[in-house]
C-alpha cells in the first residue's frame, strides 16, 4: 500500500506520550554544572566592567567574559555583527555580559544576582521610525540592515485613491519547551553541544568562529516547539554552553527559565506598513504602492531574509499592472529580532487584507466581491515579474465560504447569542505564500539526504530536524512509498552533524516539499544501486534484497539538483521568487462583547492547498495550529516595552495567548494543487496558517461593530477605545 496521503501515527507519539522523550533538562551528563547569563540592564550604554560581590561566595562559581573567548568575539549568522558577550559597548537591554557555572542551576542564579555590571548610560534609539540615518549609529552608518525596492510598470492618479497605515507589534514563539543546550567536553579538545533547536548545522557554522576551530558536533535533542525562535538563537546559547564548558573543563547546561526566554531572546519584527493604493470607480485595481519599515532590533541576525519575504508578500494575492514597493529594515537599541513563522508574511499580508477592506469600504463594495474581481489568475505576474501557474486563489475562496456556510456548531460561550451586549461579525482574509526560500535560495544550499539499507531496513540519514511539525513521520512516508515497502521498515538516525549531511536549515517551509524530494530521489538511487549490484530489472525492493549476496549496509546520498526553471537577479529583485506557491483562505465568525471590547471566537473555517498532504492529519494539525497562533497574533499577543526596550509582561500570566478554552470550532478544508517540483505534489505548509487569521479577525470586527482597527494585536482595551470613539463621533 502506498504510505502518502495515509494518516500514519507519528513517530515520535508513543514516547512522548509515555515521557521516554528525552528533552535537554532530560538530559545529565557525569559531572555536569549550570550555566546563567548576566546580562545588561540598559539598552545602550559604555561597558565599564563587572564588579562582583565580596561578601558572596565565589569559591565554586567559574566567571567567563569577553575576555575568555579563544578566537574571535562572534556569533556567526549573515553578518559578523553579534558578539558571544559585550565588549565595550552593549547595545540592547538583556544583552549579554557575563557568564557564570556553579553546581546547581539555583547556585547559578544566586552568582548572577551577586554580579554588577558597571555601565556608562549612553542615548538610546527605541523608536524605528527615528533609526535611519540617526545620528546615534547601531550599525553601519545608517543603521540600516537591508533596504529594498521593487517596481513594476509606470505610475498614475487616474482613480479612486485611498491611504492606509498599518501597524503590528512583537510576538513571542512562546514554544512550550525553553531555550535549552549542554555542552560536553571531547578527547579530541572538541565540544559536542546538545539541545533544542532548528538547525543544527547553523549551530556548526556560527561558533567555530569564536572558537577558532571545527571540532564541534550538534545534537538536536527532542525539542518542544520552535516557530522559528529555535532557528538563529540556539547558537547564542550553544556559546556561551561552549565558553563555559572550555574554562570549566566539565560538561555545562544553560536551560533559560521562562521570565529570562521571554525578555531576551528573538521576536517577530514589528512593522509599520504604508500603502497607496488607486482603483476604478468599477472596483479595479490600478496601482499599488507600498512601503515597509521594519524594526530589526540592535543586530542584523535573519532580518534582511525577513524583509525580503515581506516585501515580496506585500502585494498580496491580487493582480494589478502598476506595483511600487518599497522597505527598510533598521537596527534600534531593542533586543535584536529574528525568525518566527510566516517569517514577514504575516505583517504583509494583515496590511495588504487590511488596505484591501478599505477600498472596499471607500468605493461601496461588497469585500469578498472586490477580492474576488481582482484575484491573481494563470498567466499574471508578480511585482518581480515572476509569471504564475497553478494559482489557487479562487479555488480557496470558493471553498472556504462553501464549508462555512455550515451552521456553527459551537454552542455561544456567553449568554445572549449574539444579540444585545454582543455583536456578531464573520471576516474573510485571503493569502498567498512563496513557499521554500527566496530565489534560488534551495540551488545555493544544496541540501543533501542519505539513506542506509540495513539488514533489510532502511534509515533516513538528515539534518532536517522535528520540532513538533511532523517530519520524523512524513520523510519515513515518502521513502517507503519511493522504495515499496512498509513505513515500519523506515527509520530515521539522530541528527547529529557527525553522522547526517547537511540539508539545510529547517526553516521557511521547505522540509517536506524541498528536502522531501532529495530525500525521494535519494531513496531511488538507493534501488538503482540494489538493480546495479544484483543485475536484476525489477522495482520490487524485497526481490533484489533477496539477490544480494552479502549484508552489508549500503549507503547512497543525493544532493538538491538545480533543474534551471528558476530565473532570479538578487541584485535586482526581479524573476522568480519562490519555486511555488500555497493560497489559503480565511473565514472567521466572532462576538464582540460591547461592554469590554473582547473578541470571542466562535469558528474558524480554512482552506489551504498544500499541493499533497503526504500525511493529512498532520497537514490538519498544522493548519489548525498555525490558525490559533494566528488568532492570538490578531487579538491577545502583546509584548510590553518599557524605556529601555525591556520586555515587562515577561510571564505567562501577562503575555496572553489563546489557550484550548478559546479555541473555536474549526473547519479545515485541504485543497491539494500538485507542485511538480516537490515530492509526490508537496509543497511547504508550515507558515501560510499564519497568514491569514488576523486580518480575517479584523474584518470580522468592522463587520460586527463597523470600527476599522489597524493595528496588532487587537485588544480589548484597543476594540473598547474604538467603540468608543465612535460613539463619540
Amino acid at each position: 500500500m502506498n504510505p502518502v496521503g495515509i494518516d500514519i501515527p507519528r513517530a515520535d507519539g508513543p514516547s512522548k506520550v509515555r515521557g521516554d522523550a528525552q528533552y535537554v533538562d532530560d538530559i545529565r551528563p557525569a559531572g555536569c554544572l549550570y550555566g546563567a547569563t548576566v546580562r545588561s540592564p540598559i539598552a545602550h550604554g559604555k561597558l565599564l566592567g563587572i564588579q562582583k560581590d565580596p561578601d558572596f561566595d565565589w569559591s565554586d562559581i567559574t566567571v567567563v567574559t569577553c575576555l575568555d573567548i579563544p578566537a574571535q568575539n562572534v556569533v556567526l549568522l549573515m553578518t559578523e555583527d553579534q558578539p558571544a558577550l559585550a565588549d565595550g559597548v552593549v547595545r540592547h537591554v538583556e544583552e549579554p555580559v557575563a557568564l557564570v557555572a556553579a553546581s546547581s542551576p539555583a547556585r547559578a542564579r544566586a552568582a548572577v544576582a551577586h554580579i554588577k555590571v558597571l555601565v556608562e548610560a549612553l542615548p538610546a534609539v527605541l523608536d524605528p521610525l527615528t533609526a535611519q540615518n540617526n545620528p546615534i549609529q547601531i550599525f553601519g552608518t545608517d543603521n540600516v540592515f537591508k533596504q529594498i525596492s521593487i517596481h513594476k510598470g509606470d505610475k498614475t492618479d487616474d482613480g479612486v485613491i485611498v491611504e492606509g497605515t498599518y501597524t503590528v507589534g512583537h510576538q513571542e514563539q512562546l514554544y512550550i519547551e525553553p531555550q535549552g543546550m549542554i555542552a560536553v567536553p571531547r578527547a579530541d579538545d572538541g565540544l559536542t553541544l546538545i539541545g533544542s533547536m532548528q538547525c543544527p548545522f547553523y549551530i556548526v557554522k556560527a561558533i567555530a568562529p569564536m572558537l577558532g576551530h571545527g571540532r564541534i558536533n550538534v545534537i538536536q535533542a527532542t525539542t518542544g516547539g520552535g516557530f522559528g525562535g529555535k532557528e538563529e538563537y540556539p547558537s547564542m546559547l550553544a556559546a556561551h554552553c561552549a565558553l563555559l564548558s572550555i574554562k570549566t573543563g566539565a560538561p555545562v547546561k544553560m536551560i533559560y527559565q521562562r521570565d529570562e526566554d521571554l525578555r531576551a531572546t528573538t521576536k517577530r519584527h514589528p512593522s509599520v506598513i504604508k500603502i497607496r493604493s488607486v482603483v476604478s470607480p468599477q472596483g479595479e485595481l490600478l496601482q499599488w504602492d507600498a512601503e515597509i519599515i521594519m524594526d530589526g532590533g540592535a543586530y542584523n541576525t535573519l532580518t534582511p531574509v525577513v524583509l525580503s519575504r515581506a516585501l515580496l508578500h506585500l502585494c498580496g494575492p491580487y493582480r494589478c499592472p502598476r506595483q511600487h514597493l518599497e522597505g527598510v529594515a533598521v537596527a534600534t537599541h531593542t533586543p535584536p529580532n529574528g525568525a518566527f513563522r510566516g517569517f514577514g508574511a504575516p505583517q504583509a499580508m494583515y496590511a495588504v487584507e487590511r488596505h484591501m477592506d478599505a477600498i472596499a469600504r471607500t468605493i461601496g463594495m461588497d469585500p469578498v466581491a472586490f477580492r474576488r474581481l481582482n484575484l491573481i489568475r494563470d498567466g499574471d505576474t508578480t511585482p518581480t515579474g515572476q509569471a504564475l501557474v497553478d494559482t489557487g486563489a479562487h479555488l480557496v475562496l470558493d471553498v472556504a465560504l462553501k464549508a462555512a456556510e455550515a451552521e456553527v456548531k459551537t454552542p455561544a460561550i456567553h449568554p445572549g447569542g449574539g444579540v444585545g451586549r454582543y455583536a456578531r461579525g464573520r471576516g474573510v482574509a485571503l493569502v498567498f505564500h512563496g513557499c521554500g526560500f527566496t530565489g534560488n535560495g534551495e540551488a545555493r544550499i544544496k541540501g543533501k539526504v542519505a539513506v542506509e539499507l540495513q539488514d533489510r531496513c532502511v534509515q533516513i540519514l538528515t539534518a532536517s530536524t522535528d520540532i513538533g511539525q511532523g517530519v520524523d513521520t512524513t520523510f519515513p512516508q515518502i521513502a517507503a512509498a519511493a522504495l515499496g515497502i512498509g513505513v515500519s521498515r523506515v527509520s530515521n538516525a539522530p541528527h547529529d552533524t557527525a553522522m547526517v549531511p547537511d540539508s539545510g536549515p529547517t526553516v521557511a517551509s521547505p522540509t517536506c516539499m524541498v528536502v522531501g524530494g532529495v530525500l525521494r530521489t535519494a531513496a531511488l538511487k538507493l534501488k538503482a544501486a540494489l538493480q546495479a549490484e544484483t543485475g536484476l530489472d525489477t522495482d520490487d525492493f524485497d526481490t533484489l534484497l533477496d539477490a544480494r549476496t552479502h549484508t552489508m549496509a549500503l549507503r547512497v546520498m543525493a544532493e538538491y539538483q538545480d533543474d534551471g526553471s528558476m530565473d532570479w537577479d538578487d541584485a535586482t529583485y526581479s524573476g522568480d521568487a519562490y519555486p511555488c506557491y500555497g493560497w489559503a483562505c480565511s473565514v472567521v465568525d466572532l462576538d464582540v462583547d460591547l461592554d469590554t471590547g473582547e473578541v470571542l471566537y466562535r469558528r474558524y473555517v480554512s482552506a489551504t492547498d498544500v499541493g499533497k498532504a503526504i500525511n493529512p492529519v498532520i497537514v490538519e494539525g498544522q493548519l489548525e495550529g498555525g490558525a490559533i497562533q494566528g488568532l492570538g497574533y490578531a487579538t491577545c499577543e502583546e509584548v510590553v516595552l518599557d524605556d529601555q526596550g525591556r520586555m515587562i509582561n515577561d510571564r505567562l500570566t501577562n503575555y496572553i495567548i489563546p489557550t484550548t478554552l478559546d479555541a473555536p470550532e474549526m473547519i479545515t478544508r485541504i485543497i491539494e494543487i500538485p507542485y511538480s517540483g516537490g515530492p509526490f505534489g508537496a509543497k511547504g505548509i508550515g507558515e501560510i496558517p499564519m497568514d491569514g487569521p488576523a486580518p480575517a479577525v479584523a474584518s470580522a470586527i468592522e463587520a460586527a461593530v463597523g470600527v476599522v482597527l489597524n493595528r496588532l494585536p487587537m485588544t480589548p482595551e484597543r476594540v473598547l477605545s474604538a467603540l468608543e470613539i465612535k460613539e463619540r463621533s
